[in-house]
């Protein structure tokens, strides 16, 4: 049993239509060319876009540090001195998604209160023998929380929504109605439940990021109608992969950015989100090369497509 939540604060916004972006890496590893793509692109999302009091959007940093077996040590300083090194500096206090634990049971809490959710004990194995795709089969069976993963119980299968740069997304409409875990088996809050919470909780306008997220975005669009909060408008860029069809990722062990000497790989990547950058900026240090992203900054330039070969370019 989850405890009784007590209120959560969010942080207001300073207008109706202000901006509120972040960027959101787990510590896995050293940014590398993929991830300051996506930096990049959240970050110059917020800066140009003013609200009606003349006002800047604002730029989040949070580190998804929720999984410690992935997290490698000395990879959140690693990260923000590349994001300082590249002009990508945030306009308020970083949050650690280590310190949101007694938060995320509180959401537990109040779906367990609601019946929104339920416990499963289904392995991998037996839902890839069911045919890949979770058929609800402990939603019936009052599972203790022993050795149970929690289910989120879907009532909405949000499976399309319009995004900012990839048009109307269309989601596997199996997979976006499955009971989907938000709390798993190892006692870990699973990224479904950490990611929508920490939005809400943030006050986060807009989501920019890779399309290799796209199918999870239905599933958060999922939770935030069962927690009848208003989502965020989300905008998904290309992800940059090799001629052997792998993205740029930790895990594929992408090589970290070069701090000493931003601004090729800062070109690079502007040239990467189709902003066409201008030949004299090549001689201009970090500042002067963000300030004319920013108010060049054109979403309908991002390509409309899922995935990007940056060694054919």
């Amino acid at each position: 049993m989850q405890k009784k939540p007590q209120d959560i604060r969010r942080p207001s916004l300073s207008s109706q239509d202000s901006y509120r972006g972040r960027f959101a890496p787990s510590p896995s590893g050293s940014l590398h060319f993929g991830s300051l793509i996506t930096a990049l692109a959240s970050f110059l999302d917020a800066k140009a876009a003013i609200n009606s009091n003349g006002n800047q959007g604002k730029w989040l940093v949070r580190i998804e540090d929720i999984d410690p077996p992935r997290e490698k040590i000395g990879a959140t300083t690693a990260i923000l001195k590349s994001l300082e090194a590249f002009g990508l500096h945030w306009d308020e206090s970083i949050l650690f998604q280590s310190h949101q634990t007694e938060l995320y049971k509180q959401t537990l809490y109040e779906l367990q209160q609601q019946k929104l959710s339920y416990y499963c004990r289904c392995t991998r194995n037996d839902i890839k023998n069911l045919g890949g795709i979770y058929q609800g089969h402990c939603r019936s069976l009052a599972n203790s929380s022993e050795k149970s993963a929690t289910r989120l119980i879907n009532q909405f299968g949000i499976n399309q929504f319009h995004d900012i740069f990839q048009g109307q997304v269309h989601c596997n409409k199996a997979l976006a109605e499955e009971d989907f875990i938000v709390h798993r088996k190892d006692n870990l809050f699973a990224y479904q439940l950490a990611v929508v919470h920490d939005d809400i909780y943030q006050n986060i306008t807009h989501v920019i990021r890779g399309c290799d997220l796209l199918e999870p975005t239905a599933r958060q669009l999922t939770f935030y109608a069962t927690l009848n909060k208003k989502a965020p408008k989300y905008g998904h860029i290309p992800l940059a992969v090799t001629n052997q069809g792998f993205k740029l990722s930790k895990q594929n062990k992408a090589p970290a950015i070069n701090n000493k000497n931003p601004q090729p790989t800062l070109i690079a990547a502007l040239q990467f989100l189709g902003q066409d950058p201008e030949p004299h900026l090549t001689h201009e240090n970090i500042p002067d090369i963000i300030s004319w992203a920013i108010k060049h900054w054109d979403r309908e330039k991002v390509a409309k497509v899922t995935e990007i070969n940056i060694e054919s370019r």
